[in-house]
């Protein structure tokens, strides 16, 4: 079937909807939680605290209203397992929600972290959000119209990825820590070839700066789609091409694997050539 577009109005919805909870349940607990107000998960390092919980259910619910046919897929809703990745591919019109991305960082009073909001259609993204809430900005793509930099005062400006064409001057971002422990230390081998290597814990802002044009390319073990649907989506808009190492296309129903991002098609060849030992 073919995949449903989103209108330029229920864009301004949705970023209106982020605003309204990162105002209301983020900001207000930003270095200001208490202990018991920070959970692990998963793992130690895998936290989730109030401000998630409550902002996923805050923009879960103004969906919900607004979309009440539509599902609504919240990474902590599919942690405590009230909601089902699997629902993604037959979905003619889903909404899934990072409510507090960079979780680790936010805990620890770091001001590196965002909302991620994507759409997809019959498993397609057809939207993406990255919203900054300190800054009060955000980076959204609807499917094939281009990566635009917004703010609330109106100000617009479309985005392109970095030029850099000197494979030695490009500046990259990874975390080591998605890859099994042999392969961390092949991978942080490479990290003297290119002039920089980020880590930023936060694919929000990973993917904001490379829409900006600020880094080159991108490389996770991870594959949740709270974490990449939205970014990939606005990286392509962009100017960019990613896929996971393989060759595969990504797709947010895909949730096992490993996506390089790069600035263009043939950097993409040169850098999975460089990373081939992960394939």
């Amino acid at each position: 079937m073919p995949a449903r577009a989103l209108s330029l109005e229920a864009q301004h919805h949705l970023i209106e909807i982020v605003r309204d909870a990162a105002k209301a349940e983020i900001l207000p607990r930003f270095r200001n939680l208490s202990d018991e107000a920070i959970r692990s998960k998963s793992a130690p390092d895998d936290l989730v605290t109030d401000a998630d919980q409550g902002a996923e259910r805050m923009m879960t619910a103004a969906i919900q209203a607004q979309w009440p046919d539509a599902t609504v897929l919240g990474e902590e809703a599919v942690a405590a397992g009230d909601a089902d990745l699997g629902a993604i591919a037959g979905a003619e019109l889903a909404f899934i929600i990072d409510p507090v991305d960079g979780t680790w960082n936010f805990a620890r009073g770091l001001n590196q972290f965002g909302v991620i909001l994507a759409a997809t259609s019959f498993g397609e993204t057809i939207f993406g959000l990255l919203y900054d809430p300190l800054a009060d900005d955000w980076i959204v793509a609807r499917h094939g119209e281009g990566a635009w930099f917004g703010r609330p005062d109106g100000t617009e400006r479309r985005l392109q990825v970095s030029d850099t064409t000197d494979f030695g001057q490009m500046v990259g971002s990874t975390s080591i820590r998605l890859f099994p422990k042999p392969l961390q230390y092949q991978l942080a081998a490479t990290f003297p070839d290119f002039q920089r290597m980020m880590a930023f814990g936060c694919a929000c802002h990973e993917y904001r700066t490379m829409a900006f044009g600020f880094v080159d390319f991108m490389l996770t073990g991870k594959l949740m789609p709270w974490d990449h649907a939205a970014g990939l989506m606005i990286h392509a808009e962009a100017g960019g091409y990613s896929a996971l190492l393989d060759g595969t296309p990504y797709a947010p129903t895909i949730h096992e694997g490993r996506v390089l991002a790069a600035s263009s098609r043939a950097h993409w060849e040169q850098l999975r050539d460089k990373f081939s030992f992960l394939v």
